[in-house]
């Protein structure tokens, strides 16, 4: 029972002459079974009596009358069922059109009182209207499919409010534009939250309720048990129907991320993105990782970095060697400031090592009977405990059940609730987590670069998904300026969403690169440069990557997401940067960019005039953060297929000048 409100009211002769008004008193509950919910009321004082129940009577076209369930099929005595389940079999759904009886009378119990008890299920409800405000009780008015409306329910002990925030947890409920006090019912497709119920093995009420509690459960993985099922269950027996509506699938995901609309191009306000040569990708490599003797090189006598731009610029060609990654890892998150000397690190530390034990002692202190009453840190808990256990193990440093690695894993995230309460934890966060905690191998020092990493990544893990829309729409947007063809294919075969990188944005492709090179992927990711937003051209880079498979093989829906899904742990890093730089510098040196696009990279377009030194007179794109250091570094050591040439050498650390 997801709801129940006793003192729920139906005015049995409302509108009839100067009759007084019927009041029967009521129970209205919401119930949650496996594969739907119900909404059920009853008079008070109803026993379980079948005999009781209006039933819907089914005719040839639609279920639009009540009939009574003949007594002698429903027995009253000790064996008979104390549950819901009798009522839930015989109604599979409600029309409230009374069929007449032979005395033109209600169904009566001794006392004379009309029964009226009715349930139906969420999939059959079109509409609620509401009462204006202070007009009397609260009521509300169902709204069945075939336009089947039932009595009015008042509310004589509260409101409707908490009802209609139970129902939204299954349904989208939006304002109609013609009238404000009806809520109009957006339900999930049925066949497809039934289709990845299945694939993820567990009960649910549907995708969008799974996505908006738990989006990492409801995309973090066994995609690849999707077959051909989700395909099919869209096919209906007429042949002239065997296609999908266009929008469908791109629909059901705006209702369960609302505000979410992929093909912004084509609405008023937006720039329309049109074919764009943006000319050949560039070659481009990488170089070695930044060694612990360049690094020390740059730093001053009292340990200041000495050209920040600089550093940044190695980082992103080549990355770090992991003896640095413990201490420059501190830099780029943001939690030491590059300007800082030494001592003033030190003493930083010693100020954050202190605030986060009297963090950690607050949950600490809580007793059993304590978090007993506060639900909240009682649910963080449970959930922390959850994804710890589901840690990858492949590394040593989480290897065993009860190896410190996992129980400090635990400790830092619990402490992050303490810290930031109201966002609190969900799942996924454990996944950034232990990347850094395996690189900093101390728990106070994991603790702040994570806290700093969920300043850049908080907007994912917010009830509303705000980040998560802002960047499919934005990965939309640069995928059809990079290839519009392979756009349109994705949109025929229903994919256009980009659903399936949802994950690769969640917690920045953490399930789909091997434990290392993640590390690697990350730090390149957290110097900023080439541009902003650089990870979605890393989606963009992925995608590219294996259109050609995906078109030559003409993959549907279903192939899409479980080809997608099995690229984990097979994609070659180092390509990919180097492909997604690519990606960069093509957008970069198109001199038609668009608007929307510019804005998502952070590049400002200037005009060159004609007797600059080019001598072109056409619009240029640049990059908002000085761009000459970036394209001066001589680092071309590793090819754009991802191999290394052994030939080529990191430049000289001498050649670095203090900024």
């Amino acid at each position: 029972v997801a709801y129940e409100q006793e003192g729920v009211f139906i005015h049995s002769s409302c509108g009839k002459n100067d009759d007084q008004d019927n009041l029967i008193a009521g129970i209205l509950r919401v119930i949650e079974k496996e594969n739907e919910v119900i909404v059920d009321w009853r008079p008070s004082d109803d026993t379980l009596d079948n005999s009781n129940i209006l039933c819907a009577g089914k005719d040839s076209s639609s279920v639009v009358e009540w009939t009574q369930t003949p007594k002698e099929k429903s027995p009253r005595g000790a064996d008979r069922p104390s549950s819901y389940e009798a009522e839930w079999d015989m109604v599979t759904t409600v029309s409230f059109k009374k069929k007449p009886h032979s005395n033109g009378d209600a169904t009566t119990h001794a006392n004379g009182e009309s029964k009226w008890s009715f349930l139906f299920s969420l999939t059959d409800l079109k509409s609620i209207k509401q009462n204006k405000e202070g007009m009397g009780w609260s009521y509300l008015v169902f709204c069945l499919k075939d336009d089947v409306r039932l009595p009015a329910l008042h509310f004589h002990h509260g409101d409707s409010k908490l009802l209609i925030k139970c129902l939204e947890k299954h349904v989208v409920l939006s304002e109609s534009p013609q009238d404000k006090r009806i809520l109009l019912v957006n339900s999930q497709n049925k066949s497809l939250s039934q289709s990845f119920e299945n694939l993820l093995d567990e009960p649910s009420y549907g995708l969008l309720q799974k996505l908006k509690k738990d989006p990492y459960t409801a995309t973090m993985g066994r995609f690849s048990k999707v077959t051909n099922y989700i395909f099919d269950s869209f096919r209906l027996t007429d042949p002239s129907t065997q296609r999908r509506p266009p929008s469908e699938m791109a629909d059901f995901l705006n209702d369960a991320i609302p505000g979410l609309k992929i093909n912004q191009q084509e609405e008023p306000g937006f720039e329309v993105i049109t074919r764009i040569d943006l000319g050949k990708q560039p070659e481009v490599s990488r170089r070695e990782p930044v060694t612990a003797e360049e690094w020390a090189k740059n730093m001053d006598s009292e340990g200041r970095i000495l050209n920040v731009d600089y550093i940044k610029q190695l980082i992103f060609k080549g990355g770090l060697c992991h003896t640095l990654r413990k201490e420059a890892w501190k830099f780029l998150l943001g939690y030491f400031p590059w300007n800082s000397t030494k001592e003033e690190r030190a003493n930083l530390q010693k100020r954050k090592t202190d605030e986060y034990f009297r963090m950690k002692l607050q949950w600490k202190s809580v007793s059993e009977e304590q978090e007993k009453r506060n639900s909240r840190l009682r649910d963080y808990r449970s959930l922390i405990e959850k994804d710890v256990n589901r840690t990858d193990r492949t590394n040593k440093f989480y290897e065993g059940e009860d190896n410190p690695g996992l129980i400090l894993l635990h400790d830092i995230l619990m402490t992050y609730c303490m810290y930031d309460f109201d966002l609190g934890y969900v799942q996924g966060m454990s996944d950034l987590l232990s990347p850094v905690l395996y690189v900093m191998e101390n728990e106070v020092d994991a603790f702040w670069c994570f806290v700093s990493y969920m300043d850049q990544m908080h907007q994912n893990f917010e009830e509303q998904m705000q980040g998560m829309k802002t960047q499919l729409i934005q990965l939309s947007t640069l995928l059809r300026l990079l290839d519009s063809g392979f756009c349109s294919y994705l949109e025929s075969q229903d994919s256009g969403y980009l659903y399936f990188c949802f994950r690769w944005l969640l917690i920045r492709f953490k399930r789909e690169f091997s434990f290392q090179d993640i590390l690697r992927l990350w730090e390149v990711m957290w110097t900023e440069l080439p541009c902003q937003n650089f990870h979605l051209l890393l989606c963009c880079a992925i995608l590219e990557s294996e259109k050609q498979q995906m078109m030559e093989k003409h993959y549907g829906f279903n192939e899409i997401l479980k080809h997608v899904n099995e690229l984990s742990m097979k994609i070659d890093v180092e390509f990919i940067l180097c492909k997604a730089e690519a990606i960069s510098m093509q957008m970069m040196n198109c001199k038609e960019l668009p608007q929307a696009v510019s804005e998502i990279l952070g590049i400002e377009s200037r005009s060159v005039t004609p007797d600059s030194d080019t001598g072109d007179d056409d619009s240029a794109a640049v990059l908002s953060c000085p761009t000459s250091l970036y394209q001066s570094i001589p680092t071309p050591v590793a090819a754009a297929n991802g191999t290394r040439d052994s030939s080529q050498q990191a430049p000289e650390a001498h050649s670095l000048t203090p900024a």
